[in-house]
């Protein structure tokens, strides 16, 4: 069998079905509908692994062998996947996270399931340093990053090659672990057009088109929207975004059909920006891109066209995020409301400080948030970066939040501790407490030399 993806050389339409872990589970559907209601090669991809997300990934994998992956690949995948393989729409997803081969095989059950063949779901391979360095190289790294602490996981951005390979030779789904997100994208343009792989302009537009996508409904007014300032109409249907993808690198930004949200030049050029550190140089594994020449302009409601995009060869580094453990978070809430409630919780987070203080704790990061007031200026130190004068507010319903970062769990129960002893001890009127204890994980970014790369795909078993 041969992937849709290779059967001309006409224009190609990719559509998001997921824009992060945590996106909504029935997204894709109207998605799949636009893009089954075309004809010609299509694709659709699910962007579902940030940092945090893969760290979270490895300890599961952990604690528990056979998982790993996107906790909620079923819920993304289930309302699209009949219509996606009998339309010869191409799946490609990093929801591997931290174990692409089990997702692989939860894939397989799921299309058993819904009385559909086996499938042909390739697996990317390559980014788990922990398992492809050796130990040299991986002390290089550490040191690079300045991590002295136990590692959870290390993993390199794979680019676009792998999954192009595995689309031209049939998948029906890609499953990758840590790669770009554009590269999402990307492997399907670079299967379907044969661009070359030194063709930088090419691939910089690819990229760029990728990026669109891979925020899910950002770029179809989601985090766009602004009421009285950037109105977006039916936000609480908000489309999911298509790109139409010419083989010369123009293409144009749509949405599913008969849903809400708006794609215009400003939520594109939003989009476009977002994330970017360098709008000359955006370093990527496939290319670096360059955007300070594209032209977005409007061509029909809901459709944008860019044009103008220009590459750079690839970096010969790419980057690789370390998750290791870090401090405990502990966390107490107490809510205070009625005449001089600003004060009272003022006071309370003073006194939780002072008691800290007098038990050894001094020497904590302690953050107090004042919901209501202010619960985003304010630093870890409790200095404030503007000027607001909390008891002296007016507000008669505050929440206030205390937060530190513990060494062990031992002292952060401490902390917990003090905010409950708050309900009795005062100030008055103290009310609700909630506590929570977490372990938490912290990162560090490091740039692996591409030669000690080994990335690959195979079809899963």
């Amino acid at each position: 069998m041969r992937s849709s993806l290779e059967s001309s050389a006409s224009m190609l339409r990719i559509g998001s079905g997921a824009g992060f872990s945590g996106d909504r589970w029935d997204a894709a559907i109207p998605v799949v509908r636009t893009l089954l209601a075309h004809d010609g090669p299509r694709a659709l991809i699910f962007e579902t692994l940030a940092e945090r997300t893969l760290a979270l990934a490895q300890l599961q994998r952990k604690q528990h062998p056979g998982a790993g992956w996107e906790p909620s690949l079923e819920r993304f995948v289930a309302p699209v996947l009949t219509d996606c393989v009998r339309g010869g729409i191409p799946i490609i997803g990093n929801f591997g996270a931290a174990h692409p081969h089990g997702a692989a095989k939860r894939l397989q059950e799921l299309a058993a399931s819904l009385g559909l063949p086996s499938l042909r779901i390739a697996v990317v391979m390559g980014d788990d340093l922990l398992t492809t360095l050796d130990p040299d190289r991986m002390e290089i790294l550490l040191a690079q990053s300045a991590i002295d602490r136990p590692l959870v996981s290390a993993n390199a951005y794979l680019g676009a090659r792998e999954i192009a390979g595995a689309l031209r030779a049939g998948a029906q789904i890609v499953v990758t672990g840590r790669v770009a997100d554009p590269a999402l994208a990307l492997g399907p343009m670079l299967a379907h057009f044969e661009w070359r792989e030194d063709d930088w302009n090419r691939l910089a537009a690819g990229t760029m088109a990728g990026h669109i996508l891979e925020c899910g409904a950002q770029v179809c007014g989601g985090y766009f929207a602004d009421p009285g300032v950037k109105d977006v109409p039916d936000l609480a249907h908000v489309g999911f975004p298509i790109i139409e993808m010419h083989e010369n690198g123009r293409f144009i930004v749509t949405k599913a059909e008969a849903t809400g949200g708006c794609v215009d030049r400003r939520t594109v050029i939003e989009q476009l920006l977002y994330e970017i550190h360098d709008p000359g140089a955006y370093l990527t594994p496939d290319v670096v891109a360059d955007i300070t020449e594209a032209d977005v302009r409007e061509v029909g409601q809901d459709r944008v066209e860019i044009t103008g995009i220009r590459g750079h060869p690839r970096p010969a580094t790419v980057k690789a995020t370390l998750c290791y453990e870090g401090p405990w978070l502990a966390e107490g809430e107490i809510s205070y409301a009625g005449p001089n409630a600003a004060a009272r919780s003022a006071l309370a987070a003073e006194i939780v400080r002072e008691r800290l203080k007098t038990q050894g704790l001094g020497h904590l990061k302690i953050r107090a948030d004042f919901i209501g007031i202010s619960s985003v200026f304010a630093d870890d130190q409790g200095r404030w970066t503007g000027a607001i004068d909390v008891p002296a507010s007016t507000s008669q319903d505050l929440r206030l939040r205390i937060a530190a970062a513990a060494a062990s769990r031992t002292e952060a129960e401490q902390v917990t501790r003090e905010v409950l002893a708050l309900y009795t001890c005062g100030p008055a009127g103290g009310g609700g407490v909630r506590t929570a204890i977490t372990p938490r994980l912290a990162s560090g970014s490091c740039l692996v030399p591409r030669e000690w790369l080994s990335p690959a795909w195979e079809f899963a078993a």
